[in-house]
């Protein structure tokens, strides 16, 4: 049973297709971790304009999901990128963002059997 993540949009949207949903749940693992390790490496160097891509590339896939607190993380940082906001602050949401991402991947890992 999910607990980090939710399937039920992809269910509706592809009308309860098993295949599809493993196809959302590879693509998950294949592009999300990838684009977080870019958004840390953009934090750390104040570049903004990447954070808010990488940020930008994840979040429909968070929302998908229906991974609300991560997706509400990664809006925040998006509005840091436009603010240019405080570092410090930014570091605490990111951790949470990763931290949420890590634990789905190994809850889709073991659901999926991938």
């Amino acid at each position: 049973m999910a607990l980090q993540y939710n399937l039920s949009k992809v269910y509706e949207i592809s009308e309860n297709d098993n295949e599809f949903a493993l196809q959302i749940a590879s693509l998950f693992l294949e592009e999300v971790p990838f684009e977080i390790q870019e958004m840390k490496s953009a934090i750390e160097l104040k570049d903004y304009a990447k954070t808010y891509a990488s940020a930008h590339k994840i979040k429909p896939t968070l929302d998908l999901l229906g991974m609300d607190m991560a997706y509400e993380d990664v809006v925040f940082i998006m509005d840091w990128t436009q603010e240019k906001g405080k570092r410090k602050e930014i570091k605490e949401v990111f951790r949470r963002v990763k931290a949420r991402i890590v634990a789905a991947a190994d809850e889709i890992k073991k659901d999926f059997k991938l």
